[in-house]
């Protein structure tokens, strides 16, 4: 364990943990945005707006700021006129890989399950 490690008090419930995870990589729109650009790499917002339909420019606006703000995607500009802006998963964004893909396979599961 490096010193930027959390350590973990197995006195304490789990919640605590899984409301972290939650509060960064949860809710209606983040785990979507984040599997899009796990699929398709680094991509622009307008095409993610495209993949991902229903939500609003500013929805999308925002949770991509709160992901980068967390470290779990990058933003970066190209100085082209006009701009071009292309998100990615940064390499601890990437280690969100295995939760994304059993994230779906669970999705996949419980829709056959529901047929």
């Amino acid at each position: 364990m490096n010193d930027t490690t959390p350590k973990l008090n197995y006195d304490e419930p789990f919640g605590c943990s899984v409301e972290t995870a939650i509060s960064v990589v949860g809710g209606r729109w983040k785990p979507v945005i984040l599997f899009h650009l796990m699929e398709n790499g680094p991509t622009r917002f307008n095409k993610l707006k495209r993949l991902i339909g229903s939500i609003t420019q500013r929805m999308l606006t925002n949770q991509l700021r709160e992901l980068e703000k967390d470290d779990i995607i990058q933003r970066k500009v190209y100085e082209v006129v006009p701009p071009k802006v292309v998100y990615s998963l940064t390499e601890y964004g990437q280690s969100l890989e295995p939760m994304l893909l059993e994230m779906r396979e669970w999705g996949a599961r419980h829709v056959s399950r529901k047929l």
